[in-house]
Order: structure tokens, then sequence, then C-alpha cells
């Protein structure tokens, strides 16, 4: 399993989650609710409904994070240089993780109960979503005080599986960038956003 400088780490997830932010500020935010609620075809989620999927897994992940770095701080438990990825933590973080290009390693359905309704609350969607990457980012800076390595956080298929709090934090983020991609796809086919093709250079900073 792969092993990691434990605070470059942590500032690469949060460079993560400034881009998704940047993205839901630039290319998102001021979208016409219209736009952002349309289904670019039947079955398929629209933008705001992608973004209410990822609000439903940050209701039970950032609680739970938010937990065992607390207890990390409490118990004076120290950073340690690096991190190791556990075998279950790497493989949901890769089998989320969109390729360079955008594609996705695997096509899978969202669980039951966290599926989007028919027509979110736009507005509400969007606040929620940003005010949960602001939590994700301040949580991620207190977690560089202690062993990221050290607590297990249950996951939400069930609590008797667990990752550290490390893994929990990069599978979260690729999540992240898994469906914020496939709402700006879901933009693209309604000519929203200013943009002809969409891959991972739009989560990195690397397009204007």
């Amino acid at each position: 399993m792969p092993t990691f400088n434990a605070a470059n780490l942590l500032q690469d997830l949060s460079n993560d989650v400034n881009n998704l932010l940047h993205v839901m500020r630039t290319r998102i935010e001021h979208q016409p609710h219209a736009v952002l609620l349309q289904q670019p075809a039947p079955g398929s989620w629209s933008v705001i409904q992608c973004l209410d999927h990822l609000n439903s897994y940050g209701h039970y992940y950032l609680p739970q994070l938010h937990k065992v770095i607390s207890k990390g701080e409490q118990q004076r438990i120290p950073a340690k240089p690096l991190f190791k990825s556990g075998w279950l933590g790497n493989y949901f973080t890769n089998l989320m993780q969109p390729k360079p290009d955008g594609a996705l390693r695997s096509r899978m359905q969202a669980p039951q109960g966290y599926r989007p309704v028919q027509q979110p609350d736009a507005a509400l969607v969007i606040k929620e979503f940003i005010l949960q990457q602001e939590q994700m980012l301040e949580l991620l800076h207190r977690a560089e005080a202690t062993d990221i390595g050290h607590f297990r956080v249950p996951t939400s298929l069930t609590r008797f599986i667990k990752m550290s709090a490390g893994d929990t934090f990069r599978f979260l983020i690729a999540h992240q960038q898994r469906h914020m991609l496939q709402a700006l796809r879901a933009m693209l086919a309604y000519g929203g956003g200013g943009f002809t093709a969409v891959s991972m250079q739009y989560l990195t900073g690397n397009v204007g």
C-alpha cells in the first residue's frame, strides 16, 4: 500500500478541496437554477442532484472526521511524518478517483439513503456544499497536528468496516471529484459553464 508524507498529503487534499470550491464559485454558483436542475437524460442526475448526493455523504463523514480528530487533539496524539494507506481505503479511493481525462474507473449505483430527490432546492444545496467544503478545509488543517493513521472511521456502508482518518479524507475527496465532474458534464449538456469538454484539469486549477 502507498506511503505518503503526511503533511504533503494533507496539503494536496486541501488544494483539491479549494479547487472544488473554485469550480463551484466560478462555474456553477451563478448559473440559472433552471440549468442546474435540468437532467441531461432520463435517469441521469442534474448538477444539483450531484451536489445533493455529495452533501449527503458530507452529513455522515464530516461529523465522523471531527470526532476522531478531536480525540487526537484531546489525547495529544502527535502527528507522524508518514502516513501508510490501508488496503481498503486505498481500494475505495482508487475506485472513486477519476482518471486524468475525467473518465471513471467504474460505474456504480448510489446506496439507498444517499440518492438525491428529484427536485432539490438549488440554493440550499449550493449553500450546504460550500459550507461543507469550508468545514473540510478546517478539519484538514486540524489534522496536521495529529496522527491521521491512528483513529478509524466507520464507513457509511456499515460501522463494522472502518478506514483510517487519512484514507477517509482521501476517499471522500476523490468521491467529490468524481461527482463534480459528473455535475460539470450535466451542465455541459445545456451549454453552461463556458467549456466544451470536461477533464480532471477543471478540478486541479489548470484551466482558466
